[in-house]
């Protein structure tokens, strides 16, 4: 699987970074992908190359706003010995040695202060699993709640999402009203630093739960989610502002990392449904009530409730099992006759 990293340079790119951003902007301009049009810029071809490419072919680009130094596999080093990455076109050098063992490396953007590094990890293979633990994701309250039915346990997480988007909402409010939209903008992008952060550590958390539990993964397949016109006005807000589909990848990618499976169950009457009895019960809020007497907390219930569903793809083959009994494709067993 392909893995990006983020390693600081310690190297001042600036001059290098300029010249990119010139080759960049002839490129938009007069569509060009040779880089002998744009030698007398002094980038070097390697790179130079990569940006035209990027900016030559693509013509929906109008303008270059980030610009970043783009070196292909072919024109990176990797020392096994010493685990250093070195780019000769850019005279770095930079230490590996606290990174996952990789297969090879595919490419490497390098801005002012960061690079990161595309590469090829070899994927363990999948652990053979009984059980599963549910992930239940909300718009409100904690971001993920995990579940696992074998032991009963239940872990809240990301709480502290909820209060960051009201907060940074209400700032954001307030500085629009004095039409001071470079700050919003930097609001919006801090915002979005300390949601992301949190998902890592959110994705982070639930994947080590899958492996010391032994457990694979299940979750609700969204998509479309907010395509549905049924929300409350006061809810749009929360819906638009949830980073769900962030954190599925992030827990795609770590499970993949760790050979966790995971799996998606169809989301219809999860936090309505009884984990219990599998009657429908009644939902206020996050209060959960069933004609069984089961209370529990909604994201609870519901977390169980998608850990013990079938996955969607269990669901398709029972479905197309079952059409070709009843179509006579398949011979149902008889009884044995004496």
């Amino acid at each position: 699987m392909l893995l990006t990293v983020k390693l600081k340079h310690n190297r001042d790119l600036s001059i290098e970074l300029a010249k990119a951003r010139q080759v960049a902007e002839y490129a938009v301009e007069h569509r060009s992908r040779s880089s002998a049009d744009v030698r007398h810029f002094g980038l070097k071809s390697i790179i130079a190359n990569q940006i035209l490419r990027k900016y030559g072919n693509n013509r929906s680009i109008r303008a270059v706003k980030n610009i970043v130094l783009i070196v292909p596999g072919q024109g990176i080093k990797y020392d096994s010995e010493t685990r250093i990455i070195r780019v000769p076109c850019l005279k770095l050098a930079m230490d590996a040695s606290y990174l996952l063992s990789f297969e090879k490396i595919n490419q490497m953007e390098l801005n002012g202060e960061y690079a990161f590094i595309t590469m090829t990890v070899p994927e363990p293979p999948l652990m053979s699993v009984q059980s599963f633990i549910g992930i239940d994701r909300n718009t409100t309250g904690h971001i993920a709640v995990a579940a696992n039915p074998a032991t009963g346990k239940v872990w809240k997480l990301g709480k502290q999402c909820q209060h960051v988007h009201e907060k940074y909402k209400e700032m954001r409010r307030r500085l629009q009203k004095q039409c001071r939209y470079k700050e919003v903008k930097k609001i919006k992008q801090r915002e979005s630093q300390m949601v992301r952060d949190t998902n890592h550590k959110v994705s982070k958390k639930i994947v080590d739960i899958a492996v010391q539990n032994a457990c694979g993964i299940k979750m609700e397949q969204l998509d479309g989610i907010r395509n549905n016109r049924k929300q409350a006005v006061s809810f749009r807000y929360s819906l638009n502002s949830w980073s769900f589909f962030q954190l599925q990848q992030m827990i795609e990618y770590k499970a993949k990392l760790n050979g966790v499976s995971v799996a998606y169950v169809a989301p219809q009457y999860t936090s309505q449904e009884c984990s219990r009895c599998g009657l429908l019960g009644a939902r206020n809020g996050k209060d959960f009530t069933c004609s069984c007497g089961h209370v529990d907390h909604a994201d609870v219930n519901a977390s169980f409730n998608i850990a013990l569903r079938p996955s969607i793809e269990e669901s398709v083959g029972r479905s197309h099992a079952d059409r070709d009994v009843c179509e006579g494709r398949i011979d149902t067993p008889r009884e044995a006759t004496p």
